[in-house]
């Protein structure tokens, strides 16, 4: 049958669509983008934030709208919100006809056959199962950059996720499996893959007693095709000297970190369930940037936690302007239902919030426009993934650019290029977020 596939929310989740889809195509079924061909939806949905849930909710009901028409005969929900609110979706959406929790992925071919039957399924496993699914993935970030999930679920358990309730506690796919989904993809044509999980830098403490991500990236970096390898959700309590020197020595590994702090206050991060102080931040952000002197830093913060006072957010500011980021989001804290921090008191105005990132994100913009200024004159390698027609410019990203989150720079080029192929580029412009450059040719008699 033809199946349209609607993902949402984080890249993992776009991970296990992709297995999903790979399992539909082994079934025989074929992948349609056309909603007017679609005899069968299905939403991997997100509930990790209140505009996540709504964005589902709405892409549920304009699905719904489908069989309406006449064509779509079923309309499957997966997923977060599934896991978290499946009886409700059961109960107030009557056109879905079944849901499929974060761990019952690989049971996708089997429900929709019961559900064609006439069946309304409910597929759902312990939280804490870990599916291992042997089939090559359906690619859906363009062939030649692609996300390799290590891990899943989180043991961290601050007071405002609800990812653990949801995702399980952590556990490490094994590096056989991690290891044949890379060769997998580099076969594909694959040739940037990106480290995720709720959190990367645990990998293998709980298959071997103490954390063994530096060795799995040691044999990634052995892959055959595989030239750039990117990490991305590494806590900083748990960055090692071991990882640190795989990041400096593998030439494969981008000088690129993706770390999620959420606040400088130690009195927030001790509310927040945090296991850093602002000390021990700058501690690694130090050490890290004296053993690889051109890596670039990301972050996600967030304002306006319960009890988060006017000098809270100050020290933030003061943070931010010292640590200088490379790259920085800025998100308004959500309460979530079923977490310590929906309870407590003192919750900060919604108006005040936004404030507060507002003033934050202005802040790392003069940050970032200096950052960006400083690589004017510099020679980079590109990716590049595609080309502006009416300018006749290229776009592409350096190793500080990880996919959709971060900049681009746009080239000028004498040739064609093809989406996919590394070029050298010589950096001739800068603006607060994006770079301008031209394409370097080296010809030889």
């Amino acid at each position: 049958m033809k199946i349209l596939f609607v993902s949402l929310g984080c890249d993992k989740n776009l991970v296990d669509s992709e297995v999903m889809l790979g399992l539909l195509r082994d079934r025989g079924h074929e992948i349609t983008n056309e909603e007017s061909e679609a005899e069968i939806v299905v939403v991997n949905t997100c509930s990790f934030i209140h505009d996540a849930r709504e964005e589902s909710v709405q892409t549920i009901l304009e699905m719904a709208e489908l069989k309406k028409e006449g064509v779509c005969r079923l309309l499957i929900v997966t997923g977060c919100l599934a896991e978290k609110y499946r009886e409700e979706i059961l109960t107030e959406l009557p056109e879905v006809d079944a849901v499929l929790g974060t761990t019952a992925y690989d049971a996708i071919c089997d429900v929709i056959e019961k559900s064609l039957a006439g069946e309304r399924v409910q597929a759902f496993e312990s939280v804490d199962r870990l599916p291992l699914v042997d089939t090559r993935r359906v690619m859906t970030t363009g062939g030649y950059t692609s996300y390799l999930k290590i891990g899943e679920g989180c043991d961290k358990h601050c007071t405002y996720c609800i990812i653990p309730k949801l995702r399980g506690n952590y556990r490490s796919v094994p590096m056989d499996y991690v290891l044949e989904d890379a060769r997998r993809l580099a076969a594909s044509g694959v040739k940037e893959l990106n480290i995720v999980a709720q959190e990367t830098t645990t990998w293998g403490k709980d298959i071997y007693g103490e954390k063994r991500l530096h060795v799995l990236l040691r044999e990634l970096c052995k892959v055959e095709g595989i030239r750039w390898i990117r990490l991305l959700y590494c806590y900083p309590e748990e960055i090692t000297d071991e990882l640190i020197e795989v990041l400096r020595a593998e030439p494969k590994i981008c000088h690129y970190l993706d770390m999620p702090i959420q606040h400088s206050s130690d009195a927030v991060l001790k509310r927040m369930g945090r296991r850093t102080s602002r000390r021990e931040l700058e501690d690694v952000i130090g050490k890290l940037r004296r053993e690889i002197p051109d890596i670039a830093l990301r972050t996600t913060l967030i304002t306006g936690f319960p009890g988060e006072t006017e000098e809270d957010h100050e020290d933030l500011k003061s943070f931010v302007r010292k640590m200088e980021f490379d790259r920085l989001g800025v998100f308004t804290y959500s309460p979530e239902e079923g977490t310590p921090a929906e309870k407590m008191p003192d919750q900060v105005p919604e108006e005040l919030k936004e404030s507060r990132r507002d003033e934050l994100m202005r802040l790392q913009q003069q940050v970032s426009a200096k950052k960006t200024a400083a690589m004017v004159g510099r020679t980079l390698e590109v990716l590049v993934e595609g080309r502006i027609p009416e300018e006749g410019i290229y776009v592409g990203r350096t190793y500080r650019d990880a996919p959709e989150v971060d900049g681009y720079i746009f080239l000028d080029a004498e040739e064609e290029i093809i989406s996919g192929d590394f070029v050298t580029a010589k950096v001739n412009g800068a603006d607060e977020y994006d770079l301008t450059g031209d394409v370097i040719y080296e010809f030889t008699e």
